[in-house]
């Protein structure tokens, strides 16, 4: 590479690395990191050494082995901000090598989206997921069509990311399996059907990834699957006036089970809420075992004799949780404080932090935190990228974004928005691609692409807006 274009390309580097270090230093206002009681719960596992599976194990191996570096969330934040830190400076490497410089400074902007960075700010493991996957992402498009050992190597640590991912959220595997199909090559391509067998080879092996990782670490069972099998089971019980669950003991049970029923989220039935209801985990988890009842086939069976019941409850809950038609504010889109605890954690308070909390807030109660534009932008991208140049890195990642996203039609059990961490951040850098890519069709081609992406998006902004006006 001659020295001037050296001095340009370190230019243009160096300038799409000021807004990466902006969006990293908001991340940073919550330094030493923003716990949570579930962060403070897979923190105690982590100086124990004695894990359950309630958490992801592997988060809690992992942090177990930064404790001698520094006592608490510090190093954790780190790790997943490097991570994230890493895969946007990847990916801007990967625009500037495709002759797009302004591409990766617009792809490093997206961190200073204020719910992205604030999230980031938080110990947890969705923003080690995200940044993960964001790694992952980098990896695979610099990686993409080169046949030298080198990007070899670039596309099987991009693969061990995306396994990583799946080890700390079980339904992670939607967000890896469009991930994997790039990982896979050109000859996965070139038919639908070996698409459709790569698909399957991705998601089985993803699946796998998280109780193989628990069994390696000898993580304890704690029946963490109950929390949906409850949450369902109650909505089904709720919309049908039918007690659906498996003999509690409990005589007119489900009255009681639907005077504790929330769409918003299962904690309603938990150990830690206050009053706790008559029917709650304890005692499911107690009928379950004593039955020897496989808890997903019992819900199977009774999703199959209650279909509409549980269609109902589920889109009724999603509906919520993506915040589409909705009149008031669900549930706090950043958190501002580390939960109470006796170690004497807590984020640095000041008008820094104020004002990013102010920022985010203001931001997540408008269409910026309505995770169903999102959702939609990232189907309309999909739609919309067969004439583009990047259309591969497009539905990559927008498809990893839309496949997480709609994954939580079936497995959500609460309603916060840190849930679709990774659909915001992998759609905006796909609407970043997107963007860059129109700019390189003639301007007759460029209409039906804008209106595929933009139709979607447009449907959902516009249903949500006015079902909150009127």
């Amino acid at each position: 590479m001659p020295d001037a274009t050296r001095k340009v390309a370190a230019a243009w580097l160096a300038l799409a690395a000021l807004p990466l270090l902006g969006g990293i230093a908001i991340s940073l206002v919550y330094w030493p990191g923003l716990v949570t009681y579930d962060g403070l719960r897979q923190y105690d596992q982590a100086l124990s050494g004695q894990f359950d599976d309630w958490h992801p194990p592997m988060m809690e191996w992992i942090w177990r082995w930064l404790v001698p570096l520094a006592h608490g969330p510090a190093p954790m934040l780190v790790l997943q901000l490097l991570l994230y830190g890493a895969g946007m400076a990847g990916l801007a490497v990967w625009a500037w090598r495709r002759g797009r410089p302004g591409l990766g400074m617009a792809i490093c902007a997206t961190t200073l989206l204020p719910l992205p960075a604030a999230l980031m700010g938080e110990v947890l493991k969705d923003c080690l997921m995200a940044g993960a996957l964001t790694a992952a992402a980098s990896l695979a498009l610099l990686g993409l069509g080169d046949r030298h050992e080198r990007h070899r190597g670039l596309r099987l640590a991009a693969l061990v990311l995306v396994v990583f991912a799946a080890t700390l959220r079980f339904n992670a595997f939607l967000a890896g399996v469009p991930l994997i199909l790039v990982l896979a090559g050109p000859r996965c391509w070139v038919s639908w059907w070996r698409m459709g067998v790569a698909a399957l080879l991705a998601t089985v092996l993803l699946l796998a990834a998280m109780p193989l990782a628990n069994r390696a670490l000898g993580a304890r069972h704690s029946d963490v699957e109950l929390s949906l099998v409850i949450f369902d089971l109650a909505g089904i019980t709720t919309h049908t006036g039918h007690d659906v669950f498996p003999p509690l003991g409990v005589a007119n049970a489900a009255p009681v089970i639907s005077r504790c029923y929330s769409p918003v989220k299962w904690d309603t039935y938990s150990w830690w809420v206050d009053p706790l209801c008559p029917i709650s985990f304890d005692h499911v988890r107690a009928a379950v075992h004593a039955r020897q009842i496989s808890p997903y086939g019992y819900l199977a069976r009774q999703i199959a004799a209650h279909p509409l019941a549980y269609v109902e409850h589920r889109l009724t809950h999603w509906n919520i949780a993506t915040r589409f038609l909705v009149k008031d504010m669900v549930d706090r889109p950043v958190q501002r404080e580390t939960a109470p605890n006796d170690v004497g954690f807590k984020v640095s308070s000041g008008p820094l932090l104020a004002t990013v909390d102010s920022v985010a807030m203001t931001v997540g109660l408008g269409p910026l935190g309505w995770p169903c534009c999102y959702i939609a932008l990232a189907l309309g991208l999909v739609l919309a990228s067969g004439p583009l140049p990047q259309r591969l890195a497009i539905r990559m990642l927008a498809g990893s974004a839309l496949l997480y996203g709609l994954g939580y039609a079936v497995f959500s059990v609460a309603s916060e928005l840190r849930y679709y961490l990774w659909t915001m951040i992998a759609t905006a850098i796909a609407l970043m691609i997107m963007l860059s890519d129109l700019r390189t069709l003639p301007t007759a081609a460029r209409k039906r692409p804008v209106l595929l992406a933009l139709a979607p998006l447009v449907v959902v902004l516009g249903a949500a807006s006015l079902w909150r006006l009127f």
